[in-house]
Parts: structure tokens; sequence; C-alpha cells
């Protein structure tokens, strides 16, 4: 089983404590350290890490001595040497640091000071506290530390403070260093009793908690954290140090929010753990249950303050023994090393973009022929539909099955499967069109014999011999048609007789908003110009799904995972030419429109797509995930496909979500546009606005009201940014008209009990295939 890393973390305190046991034990050695024993000791304990200050209380007073006047006024000298430092930017005197060793630095997570004031409404104050900091991170770089942790930002009004320094500080240097930014999952004074577990909150709260929102809520936090990466332009080398000193609260919407985040480190002092029954440390079920969803992310987990007696049983060492023992009952962690599991064959593929296969255009390799054929429930399915085709036909009849696109030919074997398994007699035909598969084959017909007949060449093309009873064809894509299949089968559906089926009979699309951090930094790494046009197939593990369950506010929204367009084969419908095929393709173009609801707030990275396939009659293929655990549980075969977006897109909670989505065609390829809007649910009429009076400037000459369209104005009781837009005649909603027939908006769109008012929208993406296209 991979390994989480622990790290015991220790404050300037524990560090000062243990500098005074050793004078007073006269503990010296000439080719050691206090921090290299510190190391040693931790290492025996079970850590891999040790986490501790960069620097101690004597930078901070030189520091406090320096940038603090306390009201009076610096002699000229501190001045002067002020002035030399902001200019200079250093250097640190050595009795100023604990890490002076690069063997010191080994091993060692360090701690940017807690005391720097990054989003101080001061500006004197936050600029020096950003030299500082610049400092504290060159010379963390200069040690090679592999991550420095910063302290929470304090003031939710100034966080873009905050933001705008950590950017300048990761733009200023080309250091490998992570920088990790101490955030707790809420800010517990703008949290309801309801929607917190019922256990106590500890009493020494973390500096964290004076984090606070006007309008504070469960996201206020994750909102400041969201601010900060969103001005440093989701950089690679941010991350995020989850503070785990609360309770967690009973939502799932907000832990998931967490869930998906860059989240490195997660820290668990041992006021966070409670007693069981013999007085041993343990975590809540809710800590436990995220714990193990977050470690297949494998962040370290800094664990503080083991060693002041909380609990009765267990010693210092007990908390990393419990953490250690939920890694190795970690569902996901578990499945990952058993063979045959989707956890186990996803190894190297999560989170991993991929562009997907343009079978028409391209000759596939005999690679990836070969980890397609690993997934033994696809072909069990497909042998199952077969066998079920063949059994509702009469008992005495010649069945002739055509196998398009056959590959290196494991459905070949199974339809053979079939047929021995329902006693019927038949004939298989295998058309492939891949020149090198072809050979495969010919050296497979030596088992198969004359049962199976090869022909080469692309379906749409050749010619089968006789009518074809039952065609198979396993042409599907990750969002069931974006590789081409309802184009392919147009071109095969001429072969089947007048009774013939199809298998698959139909697939059908599906779509839900997500948000991925890490999905949308692949594709800004991605120097191409189309990356953000491009759908993706990829194994989603650091995804959150956005919409919720439910009709929302209003009760019009769908279901969390909505379904697009469906396919069916074979069609009737098309008109066809002499040689049987379609004449155009426009029979094949779809558009969806879809409304999510939003329950909690996040942002908007993407879109993922799905589908389900009816083989025949119940039996059937899903990567959806509601319904593949049982329709086609531990199938390998597809991942989903992301739809990415060039810019993310904020939604607050209890918003909408509108989703256009389009499968366009043309006479040489077939491409996706895809695009979305958001709304606030308005539920009921807001209250008339006294007419508006501007204060009075001196002078009788000045006094007028405002004019009777603008006193007409409305105010309503909404969330942000919905007040400052009431508010003006030129805001999103445009003047609002109080004249009869109901409450109208400029653009005409009633805004009567239970209609919406835009905040946002994308642009459209990939408009005419310019990004990404599937060829024909």
């Amino acid at each position: 089983m991979s390994h989480v890393p622990l790290a015991a973390v220790f404050s300037q305190d524990d560090l000062d404590q243990l500098e005074k046991t050793e004078k007073r034990l006269e503990i010296t050695a000439s080719d050691s350290t206090p921090l290299l024993r510190l190391l040693k000791v931790s290492s025996e304990d079970g850590y891999d890490l040790i986490c501790v200050p960069l620097a101690n209380e004597t930078w901070k007073s030189r520091w406090k001595k320096m940038c603090l006047t306390d009201g009076e006024k610096q002699s000229e000298e501190v001045e002067r040497l002020a002035e030399d430092w902001r200019a200079s930017e250093g250097p640190f005197l050595r009795e100023e640091m604990n890490i002076t060793r690069l063997d010191e630095a080994m091993g060692t997570i360090g701690m940017v000071s807690d005391w720097l004031e990054l989003d101080s409404p001061d500006d004197g104050l936050r600029y020096d506290s950003e030299i500082a900091l610049k400092q504290e991170l060159s010379y963390a770089a200069y040690l090679s530390l592999q991550a420095v942790i910063l302290p929470p930002p304090r003031n939710r009004q100034n966080v873009a403070d905050y933001g705008r320094a950590v950017s300048a500080c990761l733009n200023s240097t080309s250091s490998y260093t992570q920088i990790s930014i101490r955030i707790p999952i809420y800010d517990p004074r703008s949290a309801s009793r309801n929607s917190i577990a019922e256990e106590t909150i500890p009493e020494d709260m973390p500096l964290s908690v004076n984090a606070r929102a006007p309008d504070g809520d469960l996201s206020t936090t994750w909102e400041m954290w969201d601010v900060i990466r969103s001005i440093c332009g989701y950089n690679p080398r941010l991350s995020l140090t989850l503070d785990l000193s609360l309770p967690l609260p009973l939502s799932s919407g907000v832990l998931s929010r967490w869930s998906t985040e860059p989240c490195h480190h997660i820290l668990l002092p041992s006021t966070s753990f409670i007693s069981n029954a013999k007085g041993y440390p343990v975590l809540t079920k809710a800590t436990q249950n995220f714990l193990r969803k977050c470690f297949k992310h494998h962040p370290t987990i800094l664990l503080s303050r083991t060693r002041t007696r909380v609990h009765q049983s267990g010693g210092h060492m007990a908390y990393a023994q419990y953490v250690r023992h939920l890694e190795r009952t970690a569902p996901e962690l578990v499945a990952a090393d058993q063979p045959g599991t989707l956890e186990n064959f996803a190894k190297g593929y999560w989170d991993y973009l991929q562009a997907p296969l343009q079978p028409l255009m391209d000759n596939l390799g005999s690679g990836t022929y070969d980890t397609f054929e690993r997934d033994p429930v696809k072909y069990e399915r497909y042998e199952e539909a077969v066998f079920l085709a063949l059994s509702d036909r009469s008992p005495t009849s010649r069945t002739v099955i055509c196998v398009v696109g056959a590959g290196r030919g494991p459905i070949v074997t199974r339809c053979l499967a079939a047929l021995d398994r329902s006693k019927r007699d038949g004939l298989v035909y295998a058309v492939e069109k891949n020149p090198n598969a072809f050979v495969t084959l010919q050296e497979q017909k030596v088992h198969w014999k004359d049962r199976v007949l090869l022909i080469y060449g692309d379906m749409r093309r050749i010619q089968v011999p006789e009518p074809v009873d039952i065609l198979v064809s396993e042409l599907l894509g990750s969002f069931g048609d974006n590789e081409a299949s309802p184009e392919c089968l147009d071109g095969a559906m001429r072969f089947l007789a007048p009774d013939g089926i199809s298998i698959p009979s139909s697939y059908t699309a599906y779509l839900s908003p997500i948000s991925s951090p890490k999905l949308h930094n692949e594709v800004l790494q991605n120097s191409s110009k189309s990356s953000a046009e491009t759908p993706y197939v990829v194994m989603f593990q650091a995804v959150n799904t956005l919409s919720g369950d439910g009709g929302g506010l209003r009760g019009v929204c769908g279901t969390k995972i909505q379904e697009c367009w469906t396919f069916e084969h074979p069609r009737r419908e098309a008109v066809l030419n002499e040689q049987g095929l379609p004449i155009t393709n426009t029979h094949n173009t779809r558009s969806a429109k879809l409304n999510f609801h939003i329950p909690n707030a996040g942002i908007l990275h993407g879109l993922a797509g799905y589908f389900e396939a009816v083989l025949y009659r119940d039996v059937g293929l899903s990567i959806h995930p509601e319904s593949q655990p049982y329709i086609s549980p531990n199938m390998l075969s597809w991942f989903p496909l992301f739809f990415p977006l060039k810019d993310p897109l904020y939604l607050p909670s209890n918003s909408e979500l509108t989703v256009s989505i389009w499968r366009l065609t043309g006479r040489s390829k077939i491409w996706y546009e895809w695009y979305a809007e958001s709304f606030l649910p308005v539920l009921s009429p807001p209250p008339p606005l006294r007419p508006l009076t501007p204060r009075e400037p001196d002078g009788p000459s000045h006094q007028k009201t405002m004019s009777t369209p603008t006193a007409k104005l409305l105010s309503v009781n909404l969330p942000s940014p919905l007040v400052s837009a009431l508010a003006s005649p030129t805001g999103i909603l445009g003047t609002i008209d109080t004249s009869e027939g109901g409450l109208r908006m400029g653009g005409g769109t009633d805004i009567a009990a239970g209609t919406v008012i835009k905040i946002g929208q994308t642009a459209l993406h990939n408009p005419e295939g310019r990004g990404s296209w599937t060829g024909l």
C-alpha cells in the first residue's frame, strides 16, 4: 500500500524547551544539532518529516523594532536600519534562524512567521510583512526546503492583499519550494449550530478563525482560499494546508469541495481527537471518513501538540499510530492494491488529460488494443447480449452475425462463445479497416476456422455477402457518440436484414458540472491555444460535482447528472442514397439545454460527460457514476469525458446553472460546442423602493429629487452581487418597470415569483470545431 506521509509539528515553544532540556542534561555532539536529533527521534516515533518555524523570536523582535513604532517616533538610527533592510531584503542573523544547515532541512517542512500581517489594513505594516515573507521564502529556497506553510489570512475584506503578496513571491523566484496556505475548514463564528457536528470546539482556537466575512457562512474560508489561488493564477507551486482543528460540518457538499483542492497538508492537533471508552485518542466518524477520502491524494498529515497529554491513554505515539490505522483501512487505497479493480487499473491515469481517439483517421496500435482488452466486464456484457439475442431466435434458424470494427477479435471470440452457449448455428463476419490489426485477425482465424469470415475495409464502403441478423459493434466513446459511432453505424445499417438488430441498440450521453482545480491547472499548463476547447478523456479523482438533486429553490432544475441525447440503431428515418447511405449527416446533430441546481458555492471548471448504452434488452454498459455499479461494475474500458472552460465561473450557493451543448457535423468532421450561464433565483417580488433623494449640497439652488424612471427602481434583499445591480439603472437588471402587467426587466424578462437574475456566463467553446473535432 502507498504511504501517506506523517509530520510531527513543533512550535517555537517546543524548540525552546528542547534547547533548555539539552542544556540541562549537557547533551552535546560535534556532528549533530538539536534539530538533527529531533529529526532522529521523530523518525523513531514513526514520522516521515518534522514541521518547524523557519525563524525564532529573535527575528520577530528585530523586525518589530524596525517596523512597529507603537505611536512613538523612531530614532534616526532605527529608521536607517529599517530602510537599509527594506532596500536589501535581508540578511538574517544566525541566531534568528531555527534551520541553518542543509542536513537539517532534509525531511523538514518550514513554517513562515505567524506574526506577519499580509492582509493588514495598514499599508506600511502590510508592505513590511511582504518584504519579511520574501526574505523567509528566499532563505527556504536556499535550504532546498520542499515546502513552507504560510499563516492563514486574518481579514476577509483584505484577502486580496494577502493573495497579491503571495503572487508576488511566487513570481519573484524560480524556486521549486511549494508554498502552502493554512486555511481552516470553516469560520466557526459564522457557522450555525445546526450545520456543525455535536462536538466541542477546542478552547485554543487557531489564528485562522479570525478570518471572517461580513455575510459569512461555511463557505467563508473556502472563498478566501479561492481568492488567493485565483489571484495567483492557479500557480502549481501554491497548495493548501487544511486546518482540521475544528469539528467537521455535517454537510457533505462543504466537505467534498475541500477534497478536490490541492490539499498537500492536513493539520490535526491533538485537540482534534476525542477519547474512546479506554481513553485512547480517536477521531469522529465524520473526520475519519473525510480523511480516508483525502488519503488517495497522499497529503502530508501534520500532527501537533501530541505531547501535551490531552488524552489519558496511548501517549504521544498514539496519534500517529491511529492515523496509520485509518490509512490501512481507507477503501480506495485498499482497492488500489487489489488486481482487477478500477482503482488498481487506473494507477497512473488519475486526473491525466488524454485526447480522445480518432478511430476513423488513425489506426490504433496493438498496445492500445491490449489495454482495452484487459477489461473482462465489457466483453462479458457483450457475450451476454449476443446470447440473449440468439436465444430469442428460433432454435432451428441460422444466424448471421457481423462484427464491425473487430480490432484484434475479442468480441468475435465472445460471439462464438454465445453461439455455443445458446446452441445455435451461425456464421460471424469480422470487418476491420486497420491493416495492422487485420494481420492479428488472420492469426486468430486459425483458431476460429470456418466459423468466421474476415472482411478488410471501412464498414461504410465494403459489402457483406448476405443480410445480417445481428450487427455487433464496439465503437462507443466516453460520451457515447464522441468517436463517431452514429456515423460509422449509418454506413453499416445497410447490412441488416429487415428484422435485424444492432448491439448496442442505443446509447445516451449525460452531463454534470464539476469543479477541479487540478484539471483546470493541467489545461492551463498546455501551451496550445486549443487546450481549453478540447474535450479530454480523464479518470476523475480530484473532482467535485457541483450540482445537487432536486429542483432547487424554484423547483425547476433537473437531477445531479442530466441526460443530453440518445442515439438508436437501426435508424429508419434517414434519407438514403442508392448505396443505402445517408445523403447528409444532419440527422446526427444534437443539442441539449440543461438546468442544474448548485446547492453549495463553488467554481465551475468544466463539464463531466458520461454515457449509458443498451446492448440488448436489460444488458448494458455504463460509466454513469450512479448506474455503473449496477449495470457494469468494475468496467475499465472508458473514462469520463471532460469539457474544460477557458475561465472558471464562480457559482454562489443556491444558484442555477444552465448548460448548452451541441453536437454538430460537417462533411468531414463532427465536433461539440458548449456554453454556460449562471443565475440567482428571485423567489418573490421585491418591495418598492422609496424615491431616492441625493444628499443636498450647500445652497438652495441644488435641491431636487430623482427623476420618475429612476424612482421606480426596486430594492431587493438578495445576496451580492444583486444589491448593487438593482440599485443602478444601468445594472445587470436594467430598469425595472412597475406598470401594469407585472414586474419586468428592461430586457422583457419576467421577475415575478420563481424567476432568476443572470449573474455570469462563459464564452462559447470550440465554435465550428476550431479547437477539436473527430474526423470522418
